[in-house]
């Protein structure tokens, strides 16, 4: 007997159909193990099959495969992630690995990871507070609230005493690079950690594993409103010396595009990933070194292999921070192959959520697999465990910490290089420069 439903022939008791492509388009069985029967987190992701948990597994599964593959990646993160402690929660463990090769983040990142390791207070100046509804008795109380975390107006004060006198400091009266700036504030704020025993922060972690941290939108915080200020008082003639501290954003942005050329032409496996964090700056930063590379050097370059991003802004509102990543492939922000061509799997996907819920189970996940191949390392040696597991060596990065703050100088040095020898770069940019301007009145 024969039934017609929806347009389609369909015989009792059979699973064919008249549609030729139904073998293609289903995907695996919606059978998910019992989640008591789950032993470890990463099984707990791979579990997750249906509606918005199937969204978490293919962004979970991006960066599985980016790990195990032993691809870099750039940690793109908004939000206060320092208040909050998710520095201290998981973050901190993330990039100890040596997974991660730079971060993208914002100015307030950078201040907050402070406050911690300041001597006038104790080691954990951010408590739980009401998330609505007292905050006129926070104010009267002084109590500076970030959503539902809070600290003494007080530590704002004292942490931009810390600041005004590290940039006074010989070694930051001249200009340099974000990066630069940031690695030295790590390593200040990685000494006044070890003075009170308070522990490693962000930037101190970053310092002491050489990664270099962006920050694409430097004057948006309270480390560069330090900075400002001491520029303020220089022209007032209120220092007893001047005040020479200034950013070089331009070789900050040429440093992003210097790290993707060098990860994508010269350390293997020649690809790069990005797992971002709440959209924002952060994100907008992280994905241009493409576009700077190739429609404003002229230099070519594979985009991001892998993108797996959480981010909270709907996709209808037009903004970068919500943007899906096959949105990025047209700007050549992404490459091809991440987007499953020939009908391979993607090595891109998005999720619309709060990464706070979310980042911190995805951590646990590839944090408890590495420490499963290290125990299994101990018991079967790497031999053996790599020919069971071929993830296993990109887990344990077996190919070592890349350093590649130690190794921007270099790296930089030979971007130029190709913008300045090949000709073809040389002419591309010298055509950039023809445009036939309006007269203007002189003002």
């Amino acid at each position: 007997m024969t039934a017609l439903y929806g347009g389609f022939n369909v015989k009792d008791n059979d699973q064919t159909s008249a549609c030729p492509n139904t073998a293609a388009l289903m995907g695996r069985p919606i059978e998910p193990r019992p989640v008591v029967e789950t032993r470890r987190p990463e099984e707990m992701m791979e579990n997750m099959l249906a509606f918005g948990g199937a969204y978490m597994r293919r962004v979970w599964r991006v960066l599985d495969r980016a790990v195990g593959n032993g691809v870099p990646l750039v940690f793109a993160a908004a939000g206060p992630i320092t208040v909050s402690g998710a520095h201290l929660h998981y973050v901190n463990d993330l990039l100890k690995t040596g997974w991660f090769a730079a971060i993208s983040t914002t100015d307030a990142v950078c201040y907050h990871d402070g406050h911690r390791s300041l001597n006038q207070h104790d080691l954990t100046p951010v408590h739980e507070v009401a998330i609505e509804g007292r905050d006129i008795e926070h104010r009267e109380a002084e109590i500076i609230r970030v959503t539902n975390t809070g600290f003494r107006g007080d530590v704002l004060y004292e942490q931009d005493k810390f600041l005004t006198a590290m940039l006074l400091r010989d070694e930051f009266q001249y200009k340099m690079s974000g990066t630069e700036f940031r690695h030295h504030l790590g390593r200040y704020y990685g000494a006044q950690e070890k003075a009170v025993g308070a522990k490693a922060g962000l930037l101190s972690t970053c310092y002491e594993h050489a990664i270099p941290v962006f920050v694409g939108a430097p004057g948006d915080g309270s480390v560069f409103l330090n900075a400002m200020k001491l520029w303020a008082m220089d022209q007032a003639n209120l220092l007893t010396r001047p005040f020479k501290f200034e950013l070089d954003i331009h070789r900050e942005v040429f440093e992003s595009c210097a790290l993707h050329y060098e990860l994508t032409h010269r350390d293997e496996p020649k690809q790069i990933g990005i797992w971002i964090l709440g959209g924002g700056v952060p994100k907008n930063f992280a994905l241009q070194p493409e576009p700077g590379l190739i429609q404003i050097l002229g230099v070519d370059a594979p985009g991001y292999r892998y993108d797996a991003q959480i981010v909270g802004a709907d996709v209808k509102d037009g903004s970068l921070s919500s943007c899906l990543p096959d949105e990025a492939y047209t700007w050549e922000k992404l490459d091809i192959e991440a987007l499953g061509k020939d009908g391979s799997e993607p090595t891109a996907a998005s999720m619309q959520a709060d990464y706070t819920m979310v980042a911190p189970w995805m951590a646990q996940a590839l944090l408890g697999k590495r420490a499963r191949y290290q125990k299994l390392s101990e018991e079967l040696g790497d031999t053996e465990l790599f020919r069971r597991h071929s993830d296993a060596p990109g887990y344990l990065n077996r190919v070592g910490q890349r350093r590649l703050y130690d190794r921007m100088p270099h790296m930089t040095a030979r971007l130029i290089g190709q913008i300045a020898h090949d000709p073809k770069n040389i002419e591309f940019l010298r055509n950039t420069m023809e445009f036939s301007l309006p007269v203007m009145r002189s003002l």
